[in-house]
This record gives structure tokens, C-alpha cells and sequence, in this order.
């Protein structure tokens, strides 16, 4: 079949095509929109390749009133608001790059092979003309979409030296998409020897681009596998460290699991687990929930091996690594906690929990309940049917207690019986340190007791007040 008649072409792409034709332009969908429409999954924007320069775009595109902006025009991109679609138009480019920085210096080109041949791979390297849909791929990409292979449309080492992001481009690609019919994605040989031995490249490309790139990698279908190529080929090494450093040889049951591998299953466990799409909170927290574990590991008399406070440490790291990457300090923050708490259910199984247990589990966890519920599920790796059967059997039933806990109590929003301002009447002072640590005494006996009525909170709160005020020496009223 003609791969031109796989492509849907809208209206917005038939008009503008008509336009430019009319005016003696060419204009082709381009890129990702050729790609997408080929593996028939959606595209937000339209892309378009054209002789035009970006004047004469400007020029062709505002005659017929549409809203556009300029912000790429110095890269010769156009972007207008067409037919209700968002549309980005950018002339033929043939560009050099100093191989210091990744921004190239823009050069317009004179033909479309041309400008073809300069982008990352060969799937974004297809083109359709409008409005008389003739199909371009000059560098075999449709046939790698078919064979699932990430290929490039230069020597891979040329593409790679020129803008090096391209090659965690390689990675999210894998992650993220499936070649035609569903065949998954996998790099060329020549790309995987090139990103192989180019690696440290990647350290002349800003974080912000780096965290754009994870986040599409850790977002994706199969994650695991974008993952797995991150490390092998040594990316990892310069943009997430803490994940090759996991392959150790045991964990802390003495059961010589792999640590790395038993995170990239976890990760797995976790996005099996999610109810309304991809989590990047979740994922992040599931992947680097045992970063601690290296800087951690001891080895215990017996063969043991202990990795004491790893939480800790992993939620130290998590906040470094992820400042670093300049993600928003609120991802930062509920990532860190996450992995700070995941450890907070073992043992739940072993000893009976008290209400007042169960409470500080939903206080601490606060808004990140739920996500700590499916990490602590995720991470269960056993292949011990009866151990895991009693796992599953322990997570249920601690959220069943949470559940009947917060229909009785309003679990997730527990405050003290009386707040600062009851205090300060109470006790008759004023604002200040010691009305917090009244608060939080009072917050403590509500975990262990649950919500008593205001007069017998009044009562404790004076008696803590007999205790904590009295002056030294002097006795204390029994509690």
C-alpha cells in the first residue's frame, strides 16, 4: 500500500498547502506528524517543512488572519494557529554545529533531501507534500518503523557530535514508542556503538534538557527498557548515577538480589499499579526508592547484609539528584518524601498495629498517602508465593484500616481537639514557642487515643501544662 494513503491529512494541512502552493512555495508535513500518523497514534501539533523563508511564511500565513507567533523565527520556525490547529511551519535547514554546544548555527537550505537528512532519525525524517500527498523517505524510515529500529539519517557519530541530546532522544524513543504493528523499538547497531563510546558527550547539554528528556523516557509505555539502554551504553553514568550504582550483589535479606534489577521491577510493579494515567511523582519514586542502598551496604557477621537508614540516605540523594535536574522543588520535595517512607510498613505483618500506628502512617504519608500505598505494594519482588501471598494480604489489610479509620475519624485531616488560639485562652499565654509545643503534645495524644471530647482534652492539656511549667523541684500533679 502507498504509505501516502496512511496518512490522514486535515483540513488545516490541505489549506495551508493550497496557500503556499498558490503563492509558488513548497509545504510539507514533516517529522514527528509523519511519524505519528504512520504508527497511527495522535499528534498535538502539525509540523511542516518549506522552501519558504521565514519572512515570506510570516507573510502567507498572516494574509489569511490567522493568530501566529514568532518566538522560533530566528531558527526559522513560524507557528500559527490554523483550522483550530496548532500549527509550526520552519524553512529548510542545513545547519552547522561548532560540536561545543548543541545549538547549531541556523543556515537555510535549499532542498527538502537536504533538510531531511540533517534531523536526529530516520522515523522523523519522512515527509508528505501538501496539498498532492506525495510521499518522501529518502533515508528508509519507514522501513525502520516497521523493523522497530532507531537509525540515523548521518553517520551516527556525526548526528551525535552535532547535537548529542540525540542520543537520550534514542533512549525515550525506546521507552516510548512501538515500531508498526507494534514491534518494539530498539536502537541500530550503529547507533548503539556510537552512543556506546560518545557517552560523556552528553555532559555539554543543559539539565533542563536532560529532565525534559527523563521525564518522556520515565512517562513512556516501557520505561524499563529506555532504562536498561540508559545504563548499558553509559548515559546513565552522566545523568543519573545513582541508578547503575545499584548492580550490587545482595540486598539486606542476604538473598543476593540484584538491587538494580529489583528497582527496574518495581518500577514496573508501580506503573501496574496506577488508576488515572502515568505518575511521574510515583515512577521517580519507584525507581529511585533504594538509591541509598550503595553508600549503605554493610556486611554482617553470617553472610548478612545490612543497608541501615538506606531511606534516609536515598532521600538525601533523591533531593540532590533531582535539584540538580532542576525539577520544581514540590516534585522534589514529594519524591524525597516517598522514598523517606517506603520502609515505613515492614514489619506491620510481625507485630500488631495500634490505631494510634496506623494513624501516624496516614499523618506522616499525608498527601502522598495513596502514592505510598502503591510504592510499598511495588515493592515486594519476592519469588516466594507464600511470602508475597502474605504481603498482599498485609497491604489490604492495612488499607482496609485506613479506610474504616478515616470514615470514623477524618484520618487525613487530624488536628489536635483544640487549636492555638483554645490554647492560649486556656493557659492564658500568648502566642509563641510554647503554644507549638502545646499543639504538638496535644497532636500526639490524639495519634494514641483518637479524638477525645473537650473537656478531657481541656484536662490533659492541663495537665501537661502542671508538668511543663512547673518550676524545677517542685511536684508535679499525677497524670
Amino acid at each position: 500500500m502507498d504509505p501516502a494513503a496512511l496518512i490522514g491529512v486535515e483540513s488545516a494541512a490541505e489549506e495551508l498547502g493550497r496557500r503556499f502552493a498558490d503563492a509558488g512555495h513548497q509545504l510539507y508535513l514533516v517529522g514527528g506528524t509523519v511519524r505519528d500518523a504512520l504508527l497511527q497514534r495522535p499528534s498535538e501539533d502539525l509540523d511542516f517543512t518549506t522552501d519558504a523563508r521565514p519572512d515570506d511564511v510570516l507573510k502567507l500565513v498572516s494574509a489569511g488572519g490567522a493568530p501566529t507567533w514568532t518566538t522560533g523565527i530566528a531558527f526559522g520556525t513560524v507557528g500559527v494557529q490554523w483550522a483550530g490547529r496548532r500549527c509550526e511551519i520552519t524553512t529548510f535547514r542545513a545547519d552547522r554545529y561548532d560540536r561545543v554546544g548543541r545549538n547549531p548555527q541556523v543556515e537555510f537550505g535549499h532542498s527538502l533531501d537536504g533538510d531531511l537528512r540533517r534531523r536526529d532519525f530516520t522515523m522523523n525524517a519522512m515527509a508528505l507534500s501538501v496539498p498532492d500527498r506525495t510521499f518522501f523517505d529518502p533515508f528508509g524510515g519507514l522501513a525502520d518503523l516497521a523493523r522497530g529500529l532507531v537509525r540515523t539519517p548521518a553517520p551516527a557519530e556525526e548526528s551525535f557530535a552535532d547535537d548529542p541530546l540525540r542520543m537520550l532522544r534514542a533512549v525515550r524513543f525506546v521507552a516510548q514508542l512501538d515500531g508498526i504493528n507494534g514491534v518494539p523499538m530498539d536502537v541500530d547497531a550503529d547507533v548503539l556503538a556510537a552512543m556506546t563510546a560518545m557517552f560523556g558527550e552528553l555532559a555539554r547539554i543543559t539539565p533542563e534538557r536532560v529532565q525534559v528528556e527523563l521525564d518522556k523516557l520515565l512517562l513512556g509505555r516501557n520505561p524499563r527498557a529506555g532504562l536498561r539502554l540508559l545504563v548499558d551504553t553509559g548515559l546513565a553514568d552522566v545523568v543519573l548515577p545513582e541508578l547503575p550504582a545499584l548492580r550490587m550483589a545482595a540486598d539486606e535479606h542476604g538473598q543476593h538480589k540484584d538491587v538494580y534489577l529489583h528497582t527496574l521491577q518495581v518500577l514496573q510493579q508501580a506503573i501496574d499499579l496506577e488508576d488515572s494515567g502515568p505518575d511521574l511523582v510515583l515512577r521517580w519514586a519507584a525507581l529511585l526508592h533504594d538509591v541509598g542502598k550503595p553508600a549503605t551496604r554493610r556486611f554482617e557477621p553470617g553472610g548478612k547484609v545490612s543497608f541501615h537508614h538506606h531511606e534516609v540516605v536515598g532521600a538525601r540523594l533523591v533531593r540532590a539528584r533531582l535539584s540538580a535536574l532542576r525539577y520544581p522543588k514540590d516534585v522534589v520535595e514529594d519524591v524525597a518524601h516517598l522514598v523517606f517512607l517506603h520502609l515505613r510498613f515492614y514489619g506491620y505483618g510481625d507485630a500488631e498495629w495500634t490505631d494510634a500506628a496506623v494513624r501516624r502512617y496516614v499523618t506522616d504519608a499525608g498527601e502522598q498517602l495513596d502514592r505510598l500505598n502503591k510504592l510499598v505494594r511495588s515493592d515486594c519482588t519476592t519469588r516466594n508465593r507464600r511470602k508475597a501471598a502474605k504481603l498482599a494480604e498485609d497491604y489490604a489489610e492495612l488499607e482496609h484500616r485506613i479506610a474504616a479509620l478515616r470514615q470514623q475519624e477524618e484520618l487525613d485531616r487530624i488536628r489536635p481537639d483544640l487549636d492555638g488560639n483554645q490554647i492560649m485562652a486556656l493557659l492564658d499565654i500568648p502566642a509563641g514557642p510554647l503554644v507549638g509545643r502545646a499543639y504538638r503534645h496535644l497532636l500526639d495524644v490524639r495519634m494514641e487515643r483518637g479524638p477525645l471530647p473537650r473537656e478531657e482534652a481541656e484536662a490533659e492539656l492541663r495537665r501537661w501544662a502542671a508538668a511543663e511549667l512547673a518550676p524545677p523541684g517542685s511536684a508535679v500533679p499525677p497524670r
